[in-house]
């Protein structure tokens, strides 16, 4: 594999919406892997315009208030393609012809370990505390155990202070209310994009706080870059298009691992992106819910947790989940660090809508707590089943000659699939999705994430191999159909549909 060209820089693009492409020259070997040269005179399409969340939002009931009529304008309008697979889920016995799920961020390969965990009989106890008010920052006991796991596994220097844990039902129900604490209406967080693409929901639905893209793009400009690299520069030049368009930005979003890249940024880029933040007062959210989904040993995953100190403490919040790291998604559990007592008190009085029931509290500080099974049992075999998965998807990828990044952490792989889109336009990229739809295959697109290079897709692989092989065969038809397929492209549906990767 061949590094890819040194190009003069351009500077990034500041946008509240949608936007374009730029070309991939060659191969990075940093990460990006592949033997395919897009051509250099390519013309690609314009940058699109500034826009919100309900640029294109239109509405026919006289039922619902103006939020009302936008929140069920967000249901109609998202996750088309996850509708779709569930009324036609695979399943090797009942529905054989069914569609197959590489789309969603799930890990479905530990379900044995995890039942045998949670079936044992420590996780059973029913007490009357348990099925009472509890205090909305969640049990002290969870937040006691919380407090002592983070300290263990994000590695900090200093044992964690279970008064900064608040704990909420899941990482979606996070976001909201730090969105609402921490912005007025119509302020914005900084988020480097791509980007999982729900978060645009999460703080507009409740708080109406938007997100300014800071975009990243394919291109390397020089030997100690990597693709789509982010850098205090591109943070700086995107707080100042924003500020320009009167836009107020009150916080910075980081999410580390990153989804939908896998890239993980090193000690000395947090402290970069958090001295960056200080200096212009902007409150940092760290989302580290991929942080124990590291299954290659050379790669070093540090939690901000773990730096020997947080240039802005007061304005740094940590966020954490079972759904990921845990292969929980169902449970819905997530917990909040942060040293800001206001930060924290705020976001519990919302618990009263978002918190988890005592027993489920009860569960979850037993799984946390059993530090011998997750050391010995679970963690070992997950990263081993992990790390198989992607090996056996990435030979595909290669044996397909498709570019991808190659990261070691998380469940996906970014892969560009540019060649293979009958144009170079996000319709293009929605008629290649759309043609795996047909195929009984669902992939997540580069748009859902604020992709701003239409072809890119997300391949989710941490599933069972019965199901990734014949997910990986039907997404092989696909592409070895497609130049004959692009000479007749079939009519496609004008409204894009939005968050289908989850």
């Amino acid at each position: 594999m061949s590094t890819l060209s040194e190009k003069e820089s351009r500077a990034p693009t500041t946008r509240l919406g949608p936007a374009a492409t730029r070309g991939l020259n060659t191969n990075y070997r940093g990460g990006l892997e592949g033997d395919r040269a897009r051509e250099p005179d390519q013309k690609l399409p314009e940058l699109c315009g500034v826009g919100d969340p309900t640029a294109t939002f239109s509405s026919d009931s006289s039922h619902l208030s103006s939020r009302g009529s936008i929140i069920k304008w967000f249901w109609d309008s998202a996750e088309e393609g996850y509708r779709t697979y569930h009324m036609d889920e695979y399943d090797e016995d009942k529905n054989p012809n069914g569609i197959i799920n590489l789309g969603t961020s799930e890990n479905k390969l530990c379900f044995d370990l995890l039942s045998r965990r949670l079936s044992q009989s420590d996780m059973l106890q029913v007490k009357p505390s348990l099925l009472q008010y509890p205090d909305w920052r969640g049990h002290l006991f969870l937040r006691e155990e919380v407090a002592r796991f983070l300290s263990v596994y994000c590695r900090s220097p200093a044992p964690l202070k279970p008064e900064n844990v608040v704990v909420l039902n899941g990482c979606a129900s996070l976001f909201s209310a730090l969105a609402t604490v921490l912005c007025e209406v119509g302020e914005a967080f900084l988020i480097p994009a791509p980007y999982y693409g729900a978060i645009t929901q999460h703080v507009y639905l409740y708080g109406n706080v938007r997100l300014v893209c800071v975009y990243l793009d394919s291109e390397v400009t020089g030997l100690d870059t990597h693709p789509f690299q982010l850098t205090v520069e591109k943070l700086e030049m995107a707080l100042q298009g924003a500020n320009s368009e009167g836009v107020k930005v009150k916080g910075l979003i980081l999410i580390n691992p990153q989804n939908p890249l896998g890239d993980i940024y090193s000690p000395g880029e947090l402290w970069e992106y958090l001295e960056f933040a200080k200096r212009h007062e902007l409150h940092v959210v760290v989302d580290e819910v991929y942080m124990l989904s590291v299954f290659e040993e050379s790669v070093g995953y540090r939690s901000v947790l773990s730096l020997e100190r947080l240039p802005d403490p007061q304005r740094t919040h940590v966020m954490w989940a079972t759904s990921k790291d845990f292969g929980m998604s169902g449970l819905r559990f997530g917990t909040l660090y942060t040293e800001n007592r206001d930060v924290a008190t705020a976001v519990a009085s919302l618990c009263r809508y978002h918190g988890l029931s005592g027993l489920v509290q009860y569960q979850m500080a037993q799984l946390l707590q059993d530090r011998d099974w997750i050391d010995q049992v679970y963690l070992p075999e997950n990263h081993a089943r992990l790390k198989a998965a992607h090996s056996y998807v990435s030979r595909e990828l290669r044996a397909l000659g498709i570019p991808f990044l190659s990261r070691g952490a998380g469940f996906f792989i970014w892969a560009d699939l540019r060649k293979y889109l009958p144009e170079a336009t996000f319709e293009g990229e929605l008629l290649l999705w759309r043609r795996f739809l047909d195929n009984k295959v669902l992939l997540s697109f580069g748009k859902a994430f604020e992709c701003k290079e239409p072809g890119w897709f997300r391949l989710v692989f941490s599933d069972k191999a019965h199901r990734l092989h014949l997910g990986m065969q039907r997404v092989r038809q696909v592409l070895e159909g497609t130049s004959q397929v692009a000479e007749d492209p079939p009519s496609c549906q004008t409204q894009e549909p939005r968050g289908q990767h989850r």
